[in-house]
């Protein structure tokens, strides 16, 4: 008689064995493992020898033109890559009450104007769908809403009505009958979406999936949930902003690393259409500790403010305080300014901080951060309509960065007049629209700055 195979996974990190034992031996939890049937070892030895599968040449398979669906919204849009691909599964992360449930509700009430959409919720009723709806002047009189946390049901429901769309609400809510485990767990979250998986690649239909984050910012389950999906989002805010960024960390079908930007109103979630305007203070006069930046996220560049404040160190051990830029980074400048450039901070407090809430990842935004920096210090404004980027490297040298002329191009269009690049950044052709200085040492770019 063929046996049942039993393996026990991990409901904190994933990992499996063959027997239960109270610990689990890659995390160290205690008593996480729980029991997961993977059915009749003789079938599926079976199936394994009569299998059907044939491979093919790459020469054999002929291109198909890629079709996309557009959520009606342009910021989703450019973060999926152009829109929705059949048969793609994307799964959307973020902290409780920053807008997942209500961007993708908008979403699907957009989306269900053009093809047939499910949204399928296991955290709220019908009733609260609605009336979550009705506060967004969602016209989702075309929209199938479905309470149900059981995946086989869900998939049932949705392969009657035929659905090109599939909204999860969220993965962590659902559960296998075949799973012998609580929603929400390890291999709950594990199995739920391998059969989302499964089924969005045999059927063609493009599955949005929410999913909670941890304490950590992480999403919660296994991490063999993210390599599982094809496009994974974040969102990014910060307590108190009403903006909310969308971030591609993974993306088969398009740019990772894109950016999205939405303001959060009374109605939802509304797109910025120009998101630099939102990241530069406007002030009446040049401010001393102020710098603008280019930076590149994803395909688009952006303006934005980075503000340092260099003030007496009002304790025995000088603070170095970061807000949206990686402070030993900010350290290491600090001593890059000190040793090139003949200005010290010892005994100064220093603080940066990229104005809009933004998280700045790239170095590109080495010389922006020098140079509020040293505006601070001396108390002096920089040169008006100035914008600047560029690597700053240990020996004091300007380092160029990438698609350094479409960062020009969108500060001349928002009205900068000058600005202070590396030499290998500077324009092969004359640039009309503003003044360039290329300097190669970071003494010339302070000498030029002021």
């Amino acid at each position: 008689m063929a046996k049942t195979k039993e393996l026990f996974v991990c409901d904190q990190c994933g990992n499996e064995t063959l027997k239960w034992q109270g610990q689990c031996t890659a995390c160290g939890a205690w008593n996480s493992l729980t029991r997961v049937n993977l059915g009749k070892s003789s079938s599926r030895k079976a199936s394994l020898v009569s299998g059907t599968a044939t491979s093919k040449r790459m020469d054999e398979i002929t291109e198909q033109q890629e079709t996309r669906i557009s959520t009606g919204m342009d910021e989703l849009d450019r973060v999926l890559g152009g829109g929705l691909v059949a048969g793609s599964v994307t799964l959307l992360g973020g902290d409780p009450g920053i807008g997942k449930s209500t961007l993708l509700l908008q979403a699907a009430d957009q989306l269900s104007q053009k093809v047939i959409t499910l949204y399928a919720t296991g955290e709220e009723s019908l009733h609260q769908v609605s009336l979550r709806a009705k506060r967004l002047d969602a016209n989702a009189n075309a929209l199938h809403l479905l309470a149900e946390t059981n995946v086989e049901s869900v998939l049932a429901e949705t392969d009657r009505l035929r659905c090109k769309v599939l909204v999860i609400d969220s993965i962590q809510t659902m559960y296998l009958d075949s799973v012998e485990s609580s929603p929400g767990s390890a291999s709950q979250v594990r199995e739920s979406a391998a059969q989302l998986v499964r089924y969005a690649k045999e059927q063609g239909t493009a599955v949005l999936i929410i999913g909670h984050v941890t304490k950590e910012g992480a999403i919660a389950g296994p991490r063999i949930l993210e390599h599982m999906v094809d496009t994974v989002l974040y969102f990014e805010s910060d307590a108190g902003s009403r903006f909310r960024l969308i971030r591609a960390v993974k993306n088969r079908f398009g740019a990772a690393n894109e950016v999205g930007v939405f303001a959060m109103v009374e109605q939802g979630l509304k797109e910025v259409k120009n998101p630099s305007a939102i990241f530069l203070s406007q002030h009446a006069h040049p401010i001393a500790g102020s710098a603008v930046l280019v930076a590149r996220e994803g395909s688009r560049p952006m303006l934005i403010e980075v503000q340092a404040l260099v003030d007496a160190g009002q304790g025995m051990n000088p603070r170095r305080v970061a807000v949206g830029f990686e402070q030993n980074r900010l350290a290491m400048l600090l001593a890059i300014l000190h040793r090139h450039g003949g200005i010290a901070t010892l005994g100064q407090d220093v603080f940066v901080n990229v104005v809009g809430g933004v998280r700045i990842a790239e170095t590109a935004a080495d010389l922006a951060v020098m140079l509020a920096a040293a505006s601070s210090l001396r108390d002096q404004p920089l040169v008006n309509g100035l914008v600047c980027f560029g690597e700053v490297g240990l020996a004091g040298e300007i380092r160029p960065v990438p698609y350094g002329e479409e960062r020009l191009r969108e500060a001349a269009k928002h009205g900068f007049k000058r600005a202070i690049v590396a030499s290998a950044n500077a324009p092969r052709r004359d640039f009309v629209e503003m003044e360039i200085i290329a300097v190669d040492r970071l003494p010339e770019a302070l000498a030029r700055a002021f």
